[in-house]
Protein backbone atom coordinates (compact mmCIF):
# COMPACT_ATOMS: atom_id res chain seq x y z
CA UNK A 1 0.00 0.00 0.00
CA UNK A 2 1.66 2.96 -1.18
CA UNK A 3 2.03 6.32 1.63
CA UNK A 4 -0.43 8.08 -0.57
CA UNK A 5 -3.33 5.49 -0.94
CA UNK A 6 -3.42 4.13 2.43
CA UNK A 7 -6.30 6.31 4.04
CA UNK A 8 -7.22 4.77 7.77
CA UNK A 9 -9.97 7.60 9.36
CA UNK A 10 -12.54 9.46 7.27
CA UNK A 11 -15.56 11.61 8.91
CA UNK A 12 -18.70 11.05 7.24
CA UNK A 13 -22.12 13.18 6.93
CA UNK A 14 -24.94 10.48 6.99
CA UNK A 15 -28.54 11.56 6.23
CA UNK A 16 -31.58 8.75 6.42
CA UNK A 17 -34.41 9.23 4.09
CA UNK A 18 -37.55 10.56 5.66
CA UNK A 19 -40.68 8.42 5.64
CA UNK A 20 -43.59 8.99 2.96
CA UNK A 21 -46.60 10.82 4.22
CA UNK A 22 -50.00 8.64 5.22
CA UNK A 23 -52.71 9.17 2.62
CA UNK A 24 -56.31 10.58 3.15
CA UNK A 25 -57.95 8.94 0.09
CA UNK A 26 -61.32 7.97 0.26
CA UNK A 27 -62.60 5.49 -1.96
CA UNK A 28 -64.56 6.63 -5.00
CA UNK A 29 -65.91 4.90 -8.18
CA UNK A 30 -68.40 4.59 -10.95
CA UNK A 31 -70.19 2.55 -8.31
CA UNK A 32 -69.18 4.20 -4.74
CA UNK A 33 -70.19 7.78 -4.28
CA UNK A 34 -69.21 8.04 -0.43
CA UNK A 35 -66.63 4.97 -0.01
CA UNK A 36 -65.06 4.72 2.97
CA UNK A 37 -60.99 5.47 3.87
CA UNK A 38 -58.47 3.51 1.87
CA UNK A 39 -55.42 5.70 2.34
CA UNK A 40 -52.23 3.30 2.34
CA UNK A 41 -48.93 4.17 4.41
CA UNK A 42 -46.36 5.81 3.63
CA UNK A 43 -42.82 4.25 2.57
CA UNK A 44 -39.97 3.80 4.84
CA UNK A 45 -37.40 6.52 4.37
CA UNK A 46 -33.93 4.64 3.43
CA UNK A 47 -31.51 2.98 5.84
CA UNK A 48 -27.70 3.95 5.59
CA UNK A 49 -25.55 0.46 6.36
CA UNK A 50 -21.87 -0.37 6.52
CA UNK A 51 -20.80 -3.35 4.63
CA UNK A 52 -17.52 -5.73 5.10
CA UNK A 53 -15.76 -5.65 2.05
CA UNK A 54 -12.29 -8.14 2.34
CA UNK A 55 -11.66 -6.74 -1.48
CA UNK A 56 -10.98 -3.25 -0.02
CA UNK A 57 -7.85 -2.78 2.39
CA UNK A 58 -8.07 1.33 3.11
CA UNK A 59 -10.72 3.83 2.86
CA UNK A 60 -9.63 5.81 0.20
CA UNK A 61 -12.40 5.20 -1.43
CA UNK A 62 -14.47 7.18 1.02
CA UNK A 63 -11.64 10.08 1.42
CA UNK A 64 -13.85 12.02 -1.02
CA UNK A 65 -17.43 11.07 -0.21
CA UNK A 66 -17.87 12.91 2.47
CA UNK A 67 -21.66 13.21 2.25
CA UNK A 68 -24.21 10.30 2.14
CA UNK A 69 -27.93 10.37 1.57
CA UNK A 70 -30.26 8.07 1.15
CA UNK A 71 -33.53 8.33 -0.40
CA UNK A 72 -37.19 9.49 0.78
CA UNK A 73 -39.67 7.07 1.05
CA UNK A 74 -42.92 7.88 -0.79
CA UNK A 75 -46.28 8.95 0.01
CA UNK A 76 -49.32 6.10 -0.06
CA UNK A 77 -51.83 6.31 -2.24
CA UNK A 78 -55.72 5.13 -2.51
CA UNK A 79 -56.78 1.35 -2.67
CA UNK A 80 -54.75 0.73 0.80
CA UNK A 81 -51.36 1.17 -1.74
CA UNK A 82 -48.21 1.72 0.28
CA UNK A 83 -45.52 4.39 -0.93
CA UNK A 84 -42.02 2.57 -2.44
CA UNK A 85 -39.41 2.23 0.51
CA UNK A 86 -36.52 4.91 0.38
CA UNK A 87 -33.51 3.64 -1.38
CA UNK A 88 -30.99 2.32 0.98
CA UNK A 89 -27.42 3.35 0.76
CA UNK A 90 -24.85 0.71 1.54
CA UNK A 91 -21.21 1.67 2.33
CA UNK A 92 -18.92 -0.97 2.07
CA UNK A 93 -15.48 -0.89 3.86
CA UNK A 94 -12.37 -2.80 4.86
CA UNK A 95 -12.30 -5.83 7.53
CA UNK A 96 -11.61 -4.20 10.62
CA UNK A 97 -13.49 -0.76 10.42
CA UNK A 98 -14.95 0.66 13.39
CA UNK A 99 -17.76 3.54 13.45
CA UNK A 100 -18.03 5.96 15.87
CA UNK A 101 -20.44 9.17 16.52
CA UNK A 102 -18.94 12.03 15.67
CA UNK A 103 -20.83 13.82 18.46
CA UNK A 104 -20.38 11.50 21.22
CA UNK A 105 -17.64 9.24 20.46
CA UNK A 106 -19.76 6.20 20.68
CA UNK A 107 -18.84 3.37 18.95
CA UNK A 108 -21.73 2.63 16.46
CA UNK A 109 -20.22 -1.02 15.06
CA UNK A 110 -17.32 -2.98 14.16
CA UNK A 111 -16.80 -5.06 10.80
CA UNK A 112 -14.69 -7.63 11.03
CA UNK A 113 -16.14 -10.17 8.77
CA UNK A 114 -16.68 -9.61 4.93
CA UNK A 115 -20.18 -9.34 3.76
CA UNK A 116 -21.42 -8.62 7.62
CA UNK A 117 -23.73 -5.32 7.48
CA UNK A 118 -24.48 -2.96 10.16
CA UNK A 119 -27.45 -0.45 10.44
CA UNK A 120 -25.87 3.27 11.40
CA UNK A 121 -28.22 5.66 10.09
CA UNK A 122 -32.04 4.40 10.46
CA UNK A 123 -34.63 6.04 7.63
CA UNK A 124 -37.76 7.36 9.06
CA UNK A 125 -40.80 5.57 9.67
CA UNK A 126 -43.70 5.92 6.56
CA UNK A 127 -46.74 7.50 7.69
CA UNK A 128 -50.07 5.05 8.62
CA UNK A 129 -52.94 5.70 5.94
CA UNK A 130 -56.72 7.00 7.30
CA UNK A 131 -57.59 2.90 6.06
CA UNK A 132 -55.87 2.52 9.75
CA UNK A 133 -57.82 4.78 11.62
CA UNK A 134 -61.43 3.90 10.66
CA UNK A 135 -63.78 2.78 13.83
CA UNK A 136 -67.49 2.72 14.40
CA UNK A 137 -67.53 5.84 15.90
CA UNK A 138 -65.48 7.29 13.31
CA UNK A 139 -65.44 5.23 9.67
CA UNK A 140 -64.90 8.22 7.41
CA UNK A 141 -61.59 9.73 8.60
CA UNK A 142 -60.05 12.05 7.23
CA UNK A 143 -56.11 12.39 8.53
CA UNK A 144 -53.71 10.53 8.25
CA UNK A 145 -50.33 10.33 9.79
CA UNK A 146 -47.15 12.31 8.47
CA UNK A 147 -44.08 10.44 7.45
CA UNK A 148 -41.26 10.40 10.27
CA UNK A 149 -38.44 12.95 9.72
CA UNK A 150 -35.08 12.70 8.38
CA UNK A 151 -32.17 11.19 10.51
CA UNK A 152 -29.12 13.17 10.33
CA UNK A 153 -25.34 11.78 11.95
CA UNK A 154 -21.75 12.35 11.54
CA UNK A 155 -19.94 8.75 11.55
CA UNK A 156 -16.27 8.57 12.12
CA UNK A 157 -14.95 5.62 10.40
CA UNK A 158 -11.46 4.29 11.59
CA UNK A 159 -9.59 1.27 10.38
CA UNK A 160 -7.40 -1.35 12.46
CA UNK A 161 -5.64 -3.56 10.67
CA UNK A 162 -6.54 -7.29 10.80
CA UNK A 163 -3.17 -9.33 11.08
CA UNK A 164 -2.53 -12.50 12.85
CA UNK A 165 1.08 -11.14 13.31
CA UNK A 166 1.79 -7.13 14.54
CA UNK A 167 5.55 -6.21 14.30
CA UNK A 168 6.13 -3.98 17.72
CA UNK A 169 9.44 -2.14 17.95
CA UNK A 170 11.13 1.89 17.78
CA UNK A 171 11.43 3.48 14.54
CA UNK A 172 14.56 1.69 12.54
CA UNK A 173 14.61 -1.90 14.35
CA UNK A 174 13.86 -3.36 10.85
CA UNK A 175 10.49 -4.52 10.56
CA UNK A 176 10.03 -3.21 7.67
CA UNK A 177 12.97 -5.28 6.15
CA UNK A 178 11.43 -8.30 8.01
CA UNK A 179 8.37 -8.25 6.08
CA UNK A 180 9.98 -7.45 2.60
CA UNK A 181 11.86 -10.56 3.47
CA UNK A 182 9.24 -13.12 4.53
CA UNK A 183 6.33 -11.69 1.96
CA UNK A 184 5.78 -9.94 -0.99
CA UNK A 185 5.32 -6.75 0.69
CA UNK A 186 7.27 -3.77 -0.81
CA UNK A 187 7.79 -1.51 2.15
CA UNK A 188 9.77 1.58 2.09
CA UNK A 189 13.32 0.79 3.43
CA UNK A 190 15.86 3.48 4.54
CA UNK A 191 18.45 3.87 7.08
CA UNK A 192 16.51 6.62 8.91
CA UNK A 193 14.10 6.77 11.68
CA UNK A 194 10.10 6.80 10.67
CA UNK A 195 11.11 5.75 7.09
CA UNK A 196 7.20 3.59 7.64
CA UNK A 197 4.41 6.34 7.98
CA UNK A 198 1.76 3.66 6.87
CA UNK A 199 0.77 0.03 8.15
CA UNK A 200 2.12 -2.83 5.54
CA UNK A 201 0.46 -5.79 5.00
CA UNK A 202 2.12 -8.86 3.98
CA UNK A 203 1.34 -13.05 3.54
CA UNK A 204 3.73 -15.19 5.23
CA UNK A 205 3.72 -18.31 3.15
CA UNK A 206 4.12 -21.24 5.54
CA UNK A 207 4.72 -25.28 5.38
CA UNK A 208 1.75 -27.65 3.95
CA UNK A 209 0.18 -24.13 1.87
CA UNK A 210 -0.62 -22.32 5.01
CA UNK A 211 -0.40 -18.86 5.64
CA UNK A 212 -0.56 -15.68 8.18
CA UNK A 213 -0.97 -12.27 7.58
CA UNK A 214 1.88 -9.64 8.97
CA UNK A 215 1.49 -6.29 9.70
CA UNK A 216 4.54 -3.99 10.05
CA UNK A 217 3.44 -1.19 12.37
CA UNK A 218 5.10 2.40 12.21
CA UNK A 219 7.35 2.55 15.11
CA UNK A 220 6.54 3.41 18.61
CA UNK A 221 8.73 6.09 20.78
CA UNK A 222 8.21 6.71 24.09
CA UNK A 223 5.47 8.95 25.35
CA UNK A 224 3.25 7.42 21.75
CA UNK A 225 0.07 6.83 24.11
CA UNK A 226 0.00 10.51 24.88
CA UNK A 227 0.01 11.32 20.63
CA UNK A 228 4.00 12.06 20.46
CA UNK A 229 5.74 11.35 17.39
CA UNK A 230 2.90 9.16 15.14
CA UNK A 231 0.84 8.69 18.57
CA UNK A 232 -2.42 6.96 18.98
CA UNK A 233 -2.90 7.34 15.05
CA UNK A 234 -1.10 3.85 14.48
CA UNK A 235 -1.34 2.39 18.13
CA UNK A 236 -4.89 1.26 17.47
CA UNK A 237 -4.01 -1.26 14.55
CA UNK A 238 -2.33 -2.85 17.10
CA UNK A 239 -5.44 -4.06 18.61
CA UNK A 240 -6.56 -6.25 15.76
CA UNK A 241 -3.26 -8.48 15.76
CA UNK A 242 -3.62 -11.94 17.57
CA UNK A 243 0.33 -11.92 18.03
CA UNK A 244 2.38 -9.11 18.70
CA UNK A 245 6.26 -9.44 17.86
CA UNK A 246 8.42 -7.30 19.61
CA UNK A 247 11.50 -6.35 17.67
CA UNK A 248 14.32 -5.23 19.09
CA UNK A 249 17.37 -4.67 17.43
CA UNK A 250 20.76 -6.47 18.95
CA UNK A 251 22.79 -3.65 19.41
CA UNK A 252 20.46 -1.81 21.58
CA UNK A 253 22.20 -0.49 25.03
CA UNK A 254 19.23 -1.79 26.81
CA UNK A 255 17.05 -4.81 25.51
CA UNK A 256 15.42 -5.27 28.33
CA UNK A 257 14.55 -1.91 28.74
CA UNK A 258 13.67 -1.47 25.22
CA UNK A 259 11.23 -3.78 25.83
CA UNK A 260 9.56 -2.41 29.05
CA UNK A 261 8.96 1.12 27.09
CA UNK A 262 7.46 -0.66 24.15
CA UNK A 263 5.32 -2.24 26.55
CA UNK A 264 4.10 0.22 28.77
CA UNK A 265 2.98 2.06 25.42
CA UNK A 266 0.80 -0.91 25.01
CA UNK A 267 -0.33 -0.90 28.44
CA UNK A 268 -1.01 3.05 29.07
CA UNK A 269 -2.90 2.95 25.39
CA UNK A 270 -4.70 -0.19 26.34
CA UNK A 271 -4.49 -2.40 29.20
CA UNK A 272 -5.81 -5.23 27.30
CA UNK A 273 -3.30 -5.49 24.87
CA UNK A 274 -1.17 -6.68 27.53
CA UNK A 275 -3.24 -10.03 27.28
CA UNK A 276 -2.02 -11.12 23.54
CA UNK A 277 0.59 -13.50 23.10
CA UNK A 278 3.58 -11.98 23.13
CA UNK A 279 7.46 -13.25 21.13
CA UNK A 280 10.31 -11.25 21.04
CA UNK A 281 12.92 -10.89 17.85
CA UNK A 282 16.20 -9.80 18.25
CA UNK A 283 17.17 -8.39 15.16
CA UNK A 284 20.30 -7.49 12.79
CA UNK A 285 21.82 -10.43 14.84
CA UNK A 286 24.51 -11.21 12.06
CA UNK A 287 26.89 -7.95 13.69
CA UNK A 288 26.76 -10.06 16.67
CA UNK A 289 29.25 -13.10 16.97
CA UNK A 290 27.87 -16.20 19.38
CA UNK A 291 29.38 -15.05 22.21
CA UNK A 292 27.77 -11.34 22.74
CA UNK A 293 24.40 -13.49 21.57
CA UNK A 294 24.54 -16.07 23.94
CA UNK A 295 25.91 -13.03 26.85
CA UNK A 296 22.80 -10.82 25.44
CA UNK A 297 20.15 -13.94 25.63
CA UNK A 298 21.08 -14.09 29.65
CA UNK A 299 19.43 -11.19 29.84
CA UNK A 300 15.89 -11.34 27.73
CA UNK A 301 12.42 -10.97 29.09
CA UNK A 302 10.70 -13.58 29.97
CA UNK A 303 8.77 -14.23 26.61
CA UNK A 304 9.68 -16.80 23.70
CA UNK A 305 12.70 -15.05 21.42
CA UNK A 306 14.95 -15.72 18.34
CA UNK A 307 17.90 -14.05 17.30
CA UNK A 308 17.27 -13.26 13.51
CA UNK A 309 19.04 -11.57 10.55
CA UNK A 310 16.52 -10.21 7.42
CA UNK A 311 20.01 -9.88 5.55
CA UNK A 312 20.90 -13.66 6.27
CA UNK A 313 17.90 -15.33 6.85
CA UNK A 314 19.53 -16.16 10.33
CA UNK A 315 16.78 -17.32 12.48
CA UNK A 316 13.79 -16.49 10.00
CA UNK A 317 12.32 -20.67 9.59
CA UNK A 318 13.20 -20.42 13.46
CA UNK A 319 11.06 -17.38 13.80
CA UNK A 320 8.19 -18.43 11.35
CA UNK A 321 7.58 -22.09 13.29
CA UNK A 322 7.30 -19.94 16.47
CA UNK A 323 5.00 -17.49 15.20
CA UNK A 324 3.07 -20.41 13.71
CA UNK A 325 3.37 -22.50 17.15
CA UNK A 326 1.57 -19.18 18.68
CA UNK A 327 -1.65 -19.55 16.65
CA UNK A 328 -2.38 -22.93 17.91
CA UNK A 329 -1.63 -22.70 20.97
CA UNK A 330 -4.29 -19.71 21.05
CA UNK A 331 -6.68 -22.05 19.17
CA UNK A 332 -6.51 -19.28 15.79
CA UNK A 333 -6.10 -21.87 13.60
CA UNK A 334 -6.85 -25.66 13.73
CA UNK A 335 -3.43 -27.95 14.54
Amino acid sequence: MATTNFVDYVKIFCRSGAGGAGSTHLHRDKFTAKGGPDGGDGGRGGHIFLEGNSNYWTLIHLKYRRHVFAGDGESGSGARSSGAVGEDVVIEVPLGTVARDAETNEIICEITSNGHRELIVSGGRGGLGNWNFRSATNQTPRYAQPGEPRVERTVILELKVLADVGLVGFPNAGKSTLLSVVTAAKPEIADYPFTTLVPNLGIVQYRDNRSFVMADIPGIIEGAHTGKGLGTRFLRHIERNAVLLFMIPVDSKNIRAEYDILLNELKQYNPELLDKKRLLAVTKSDSADEELISEIAQDLPDIPHVFISSVTGQGIVELKDMLWQSFTTIQRYPD
